[in-house]
């Protein structure tokens, strides 16, 4: 011990403060790893490697050296992710096991205890180890196993197939087990920032996966779990307020969470299914915070065309895009910047995402018949200056929202097309006629989310490749060009986060003129483009410009549009 806290010492390590008080705490019983975790200015890594260095032992990072999942399945698992040890291998009949507690042996020695053999330590940081134990083994296989343990003494949690006739699925749901299971696919969710929580029961498995800055990835569980998959979906209709015993109708319900001093509202779908009933968890966290306009990612020309129709006193400003594309974050971006106590805004909506202070909310009631409709006819009684109207889905909230746009009130909304010069023709198609439209639509943004690179893991891409792609793209692409590696930061997937790319179609005469004449999406997309407009991708590549994104991301997101003289041409992603 004392060589390695004179070597921490004499690289400047550890300042004799510290020392003194590392040594005090390791003669008060506290092993050094834990204090020098504490005290010294080296990462976890850094420290470990002076450690296996001094005490003859092998560091691994543990990126290429992972076991199999079958070879774990030799090892008791409550074991594993207690002691937060990870077998990796048999060498000359001494199991190696990595770890990062060098001087708390407790673990090490239970392993030998049950393996009744040799086991050899190597030293890796704490956090991949963990990793590794959740990807290996999968989210709550402690759980799992106490499952089947249980499973094998007492009939509540037994296959699937046998719930259905006649176990009581109420006892098995309130199983401690089968709780814990669902609160740890829960909160992992949740650390993971998931924004949807998908359970897919299949024919010999059962399939969980969490989406992801907007993207769908598998989450690792046991494969054992599909014998609970009835269990597990009864937990979840009893915590979102269903009916246990319905199993052949859709059901939709909701559940409050407490997560860390978070609170997450969780919307709940269940949908029979071939195989079983599959569960759709939509998490929305409350205490996020809310972004303002400067966070959406909108370039300088979008934003103040943005804050020019926030200025205005009446009109009606579309939001439109996929679900899932931040047209709820980006409205309330926009009401934030003009919520003062010289206006009253008033907005309904199916769900209230974020709660706004200064601003009155309604909730769409279906059971009790408030409707968009019949809401929106109520609150223009209410003397609003400004109206938030959650999705424009029929003819009569159309008419009524054009309605309140020319007595004098500005109106906000969504609507659910692909590109900003169809929303106009929507609202015909809908019904609404097109002087009535061309009189109050002001302005549509349509947008979409790219996944940002990871910081962590962030790399140049190589000149051969950026070359290929200035061929097939042009010089919307600059010289240089990044991409994320992969790393544990960002679960492997070289992305964290993400960002708005949109395309603004300010209507002025041109596009009213084109309105009035039925014109169609690509006649108006085309009149948009000559004042000014950027499409989708071409705002998808001044993201890439920044160093920001891939160019696999805009492409994901995006398609292409071109202009010639004949009008435009659509040509799909390649991707």
């Amino acid at each position: 011990m004392q060589n390695i806290l004179s070597r921490l010492q004499e690289g400047g390590y550890l300042e004799a403060p510290a020392l003194e008080k590392v040594r005090a705490a390791v003669m008060n019983g506290i092993p050094l790893d834990e204090c020098l975790k504490e005290a010294s200015r080296l990462s976890e890594e850094q420290w470990l490697q002076i450690l296996a260095s001094e005490m003859e032992l092998d560091y691994l990072s543990l990126e290429d050296q992972l076991p199999s999942r079958e070879y774990l399945k030799n090892f008791p698992v409550h074991l594993l992710l207690e002691r937060k040890i990870l077998p990796l291998k048999e060498e000359a009949g001494v199991v190696l096991v990595a770890t990062n507690r060098v001087f708390d042996q407790t673990g090490i020695d239970e392993l030998r205890v049950y393996l009744n053999q040799e086991v050899r330590p190597v030293l890796a940081p704490g956090p991949k180890i963990e990793q590794a134990l959740k990807k290996l083994l999968g989210v709550g296989a402690d759980t799992v196993q106490s499952l089947i343990s249980d499973s094998e003494e007492t009939p509540v949690t037994v296959l699937a197939e046998e719930m259905e006739s006649g176990v009581d699925l109420s006892a098995a749901a309130e199983d401690a087990s089968i709780i814990r299971f669902v609160n740890q696919i829960l909160k992992e969710a949740i650390e993971l920032r998931a924004t949807d929580v998908h359970f897919e029961p299949f024919e010999n498995e059962l399939r969980v996966r969490y989406r992801i800055d907007g993207v769908l990835q598998a989450a690792a569980i046991p494969a054992e779990i599909r014998r609970f998959q009835a269990a597990i979906v009864s937990r979840l209709k009893i915590l979102s307020s269903l009916d246990i015993a319905e199993k052949r109708l859709p059901q939709d319900g909701r559940i409050k969470l407490m997560v860390t001093g978070r609170e997450i509202d969780v919307r709940v779908s269940v949908i029979p299914m071939m195989h079983g009933e599959a569960v759709v968890l939509r998490l929305l966290d409350r205490s996020a915070p809310l972004l303002g306009l400067a966070e959406l990612g909108m370039s300088d020309r979008d934003r103040h065309l943005f804050d020019r129709l926030l200025d205005l006193p009446h009109g009606i400003i579309l939001v439109t895009g996929p679900t899932g594309s931040g047209k709820t974050t980006t409205l309330y971006a926009g009401l934030s910047r003009i919520n003062t106590m010289e206006r009253k805004i008033i907005t309904i909506e199916d769900p209230i995402e974020y709660h706004l202070p200064g601003i009155n909310q309604i909730q769409v009631q279906t059971k009790t018949s408030l409707t968009f409709a019949r809401g929106l006819r109520s609150v223009l009684r209410h003397d609003p200056d400004v109206i938030l109207i959650g999705e424009i889905r029929d003819l009569e909230t159309a008419e009524i929202a054009v309605q309140a746009s020319l007595t004098g009130h500005l109106v906000f909304s969504t609507l659910h097309t692909n590109d900003a010069p169809s929303a106009p023709t929507r609202l015909v198609d809908m019904g609404v006629e097109p002087y009535l439209v061309a009189s109050s639509l002001e302005g549509v943004i349509a947008q979409r989310l790219v996944r940002l690179i990871c910081q962590e893991c962030i790399e140049e891409v190589s000149g051969k490749e950026v070359e290929l792609l200035r061929k097939r793209f042009g010089e919307e692409l600059p010289a240089k060009l990044y991409r994320g590696r992969g790393c544990s930061a960002c679960q492997g997937t070289g992305y964290w986060g993400r960002t708005g790319i949109f395309e603004f179609l300010p209507v002025y005469d041109q596009v009213r003129s084109l309105i009035l004449t039925r014109s169609s999406a690509q006649r108006i997309r085309q009149a948009g483009l000559l004042q000014g407009m950027r499409s989708l991708r071409e705002d998808g590549w001044r993201v890439v410009r920044e160093g920001r994104t891939t160019v696999d991301e805009v492409l994901r997101v995006t398609k292409d549009e071109k202009v010639n003289g004949h009008g435009l041409e659509f040509e799909p992603s390649s991707i």
